[in-house]
Order: structure tokens, then sequence, then C-alpha cells
């Protein structure tokens, strides 16, 4: 039963470094401001990726 829960251990720690310490760094959020700056940003990447394939 000790090895079930050591490993346990391992997965919560190894979840807790990708999810709180990696995803900032390669995940960051684009995605700031008000309601319209959002849409803008949105609406420019999109047409910018239909426009240059």
């Amino acid at each position: 039963m000790t090895l079930g829960r050591t490993l346990w251990y391992i997965i919560l720690v190894k979840l807790l470094i990708m999810f709180a310490v990696l995803k900032p760094f390669f995940f960051p959020s684009h995605l700031q401001g008000t309601e319209q700056e959002k849409e803008a940003a949105v609406s420019a990447e999109l047409t910018g990726r239909v426009n240059n394939p």
C-alpha cells in the first residue's frame, strides 16, 4: 500500500509542476484588456490567418 501512496504523491507533484510552474511560461495569456480589445485582437488574428495561410 505504501508504493501506491508514493506513486500518487509523485503524480500530484508532477501535475503541480506542470500546471503551476510551466503553464505560464509556455502558454502566456495574450488576451488582456477590455472586451472590445479582446474582440479586435481575435478578429485581427483570424483575418490574418485567412489572408496569409
